[in-house]
């Protein structure tokens, strides 16, 4: 396996892990609410209940986020490889590995970090469209693309 396919692999996956926590954690909530429901009476009952769905709401805002992360990543193409920088390239600029996808957690596979970052970043919009051998500078450091994949 490539090493841009076990990258797009691992994100995936750590996304896919999230939405799983998320729907487990509006599970939890809803049957919480449902036995609360069967045993309680008068304004704690209704307060706890208010209060559960409070959470419930930010926790499917949260898995729609992730949902929505997700779709962009299952979008991508870990087998292309352009000449120029596309969403799902894998950039090394500096020695750096940069991953054109979604603004996504540092990850280390093999002993190699990959950084995932948004093409609407600062770095990410100047990455875009670019090939191997362009330099650019931001906030004072300079940058030079090695490589594409």
């Amino acid at each position: 396996m490539i090493f841009k396919q076990k990258i797009y692999n691992y994100y995936l996956q750590l996304v896919q892990d999230r939405i799983d926590a998320f729907r487990d954690m509006i599970a939890g909530l809803t049957e919480d609410s449902k036995n609360d429901a069967k045993g309680s009476a008068g304004d704690k009952h209704e307060t706890a209940l208010s209060m559960m769905h409070i959470e419930q709401e930010k926790l499917n805002a949260k898995l729609k986020e992730v949902l929505e992360q997700k779709a962009i990543l299952d979008k991508l193409d870990a087998s292309v490889v352009a000449e120029t920088i596309i969403l799902g390239s894998l950039v090394k600029a500096n020695g750096i590995y940069l991953y054109l996808s979604l603004a996504l957690p540092k990850i280390n596979i093999g002993g190699v970090n990959v950084i995932a970052l948004s093409p609407q970043s600062p770095l990410g919009n100047k990455l875009m469209g670019n090939r191997v051998g362009f330099t650019f500078e931001i906030n004072g450091t300079k940058y030079l693309i090695e490589s594409v994949e």
